[in-house]
């Protein structure tokens, strides 16, 4: 299975080593075709070095051999909302997992989506759980 795993790269990387542990534990589940988004050698300004033209191809090419995406959401990111957007138009299932703070919600655009399985959790561990229930739903409802 190939898996599109999405965090904020531009819009901020305070939450990467999150995005390393959950990156860490999809690969229990497949292919994970974004690790690099868990690196903490990204910053929001080197985007790996590529031109943004390139990094939309590759990406996009990424999302579209994937079966699904994992989102992690709680740093709003325009292009975490693109990608979520293209996956829910190719019927590409979708988790968004989103840790609630003070100050912020998530966005009506990803909550309110009926196509999007939206989970808050508190703790890396509650998310491992919800991703290990999301890929038993996934694994089970396939044909």
């Amino acid at each position: 299975m190939n898996i599109y795993f999405a965090g904020s790269i531009r819009g901020g990387r305070g939450d990467a080593a999150v995005y390393a542990q959950l990156i860490d534990h999809l690969r229990a589940y497949g292919d994970v075709l974004t690790e690099h988004v868990g690196s903490p050698a990204l910053t929001a300004l080197d985007d790996d070095g590529l031109p943004d033209d390139a990094l939309h191809e590759q990406d996009v090419a990424w999302l579209l051999e994937s079966d699904v995406l994992v989102a992690e959401v709680s740093t709003p990111s325009l292009g975490v909302g693109y990608e979520i957007g293209r996956a829910v138009e190719r019927g590409i299932k979708v988790l968004c997992l989103y840790r609630p703070q003070d100050g912020r919600r998530l966005s009506a655009m990803i909550g309110g989506c009926p196509d999007v399985t939206n989970v808050t959790y508190q703790s890396i561990e509650e998310a491992k759980a919800t991703i290990d229930q999301f890929f038993r739903n996934v694994m089970f409802s396939e044909p």
